[in-house]
């Protein structure tokens, strides 16, 4: 599975992006999904995932009424859309996928497919 985020940019404090990660090779509608961040200088973090049929979804606290993760299977695509975006919400996004899982949680050794990342950069 090859996973290609896309969607990131330079926004103001505030604003919205959507970001959304496309697969190939193979379909993920048999596979959990999650978006991860890492910010300059820290360690990779869990941001929110998604459960294989898209009933059931978690967040970091701190994004939590302000994100929402969704998917569409017949795209084989995920989202990740972000409101009110903060300055310290800027970071490197990535998106993940555990293959032939029907929730795939919060821990990044979880997940065998990893997108290239798209850079978020929130200006104040």
């Amino acid at each position: 599975v090859q996973l290609q985020a896309s969607g990131g940019g330079l926004v103001q404090a505030g604003g919205s992006l959507r970001l959304s990660c496309a697969a190939s090779g193979r379909t993920l509608s048999r596979a959990g999904m999650g978006w991860f961040r890492q910010a300059p200088g820290k360690g990779r973090e869990f941001v929110a995932a998604i459960s294989r049929g898209g009933t059931y979804t978690d967040y970091l606290d701190s994004v939590k009424g302000r994100f929402t993760i969704s998917r569409d299977s017949a795209k084989n695509t995920l989202y990740l859309q972000m409101n009110s975006l903060k300055p310290e919400d800027t970071a490197l996004y990535y998106c993940a996928a555990k293959s032939d899982a029907i929730w795939s949680g919060t821990y990044r050794d979880r997940y065998d497919y990893w997108g290239q990342g798209t850079l978020v950069t929130v200006s104040s």
